[in-house]
């Protein structure tokens, strides 16, 4: 036997391991999914207000400010649900994934520039598919960057629930600890490393496949993208 990893172990609790794993992805999408739908229309909206924005993103990221486990804790109490309900550590950490992408959503929004939103609206744009249409492919990028942010800290923070006995493979670090055990506390380590970078990679290859036209090439600029979106010619 190894002194700190125990392939016997692992090998008796494959199914287990395995089990915990499809618990902490389910948990994961779920809240990001969710966070992420909410946060589109809300930080849109929240970059319209203009000078109120930096305000409103300020007290949006106070939600992520709240310590995790005290969050947690707080869920039952506002959700109605029983302490060991799953839903407990979804809903805090939807919490945390509309905190991080309601900025993202408006800053992308933001980063749009003025001059390829008149040209839009020139062009014969109207509001609903100027935003549609040219305004949020433009502001993708960043919102992109802000949901690859948002799913590793979510896919981390899922561990954390067990303190509250839902932590998903979180629960290996409980089992790890309470027996002074490291081999269940690697593996949980491991897992979610490797869970965070492929669900990192996912999102970057879905980003190549719906924005082809960056990272490939010298970047034309806001002008050149609106033509590309609106077929205009050159």
């Amino acid at each position: 036997m190894n002194e700190f990893l125990d392939f016997d172990w692992i090998r008796r609790n494959t199914g287990v391991i395995a089990d915990l794993t499809v618990q902490h992805l389910l948990w994961s999408l779920i809240a990001v999914a969710v966070g992420l739908a909410l946060a589109l229309p809300i930080g849109y909206l929240v970059h319209r207000t203009g000078r109120a924005a930096g305000f409103l993103l300020a007290v949006a990221g106070l939600l992520y400010a709240i310590p995790s486990i005290a969050l947690f804790v707080a869920m039952p109490l506002v959700l109605g649900s029983k302490i060991l309900d799953p839903i407990n550590v979804i809903g805090a950490l939807t919490v945390y994934t509309f905190a991080l992408l309601v900025r993202s959503v408006s800053d992308g929004f933001a980063d749009v520039d003025p001059q390829v939103r008149q040209s839009a609206v020139a062009v014969g744009y109207g509001p609903i598919r100027r935003v549609l249409g040219v305004e949020f492919p433009l502001a993708l990028p960043v919102i992109f960057s802000g949901l690859r942010v948002a799913t590793v800290s979510t896919i981390s923070l899922v561990a954390v629930g067990a303190v509250i006995g839902n932590g998903a493979l979180g629960q290996l670090f409980d089992r790890g600890f309470q027996s002074g055990f490291a081999t269940p506390i690697i593996v949980g380590i491991v897992v979610i490393l490797v869970m965070a970078l492929l669900a990192d990679g996912l999102i970057l290859l879905i980003q190549g496949i719906m924005l082809p036209w960056f990272g490939l090439g010298p970047r034309s600029g806001g002008r050149g993208r609106l033509r590309r979106l609106v077929g205009a010619p050159r």
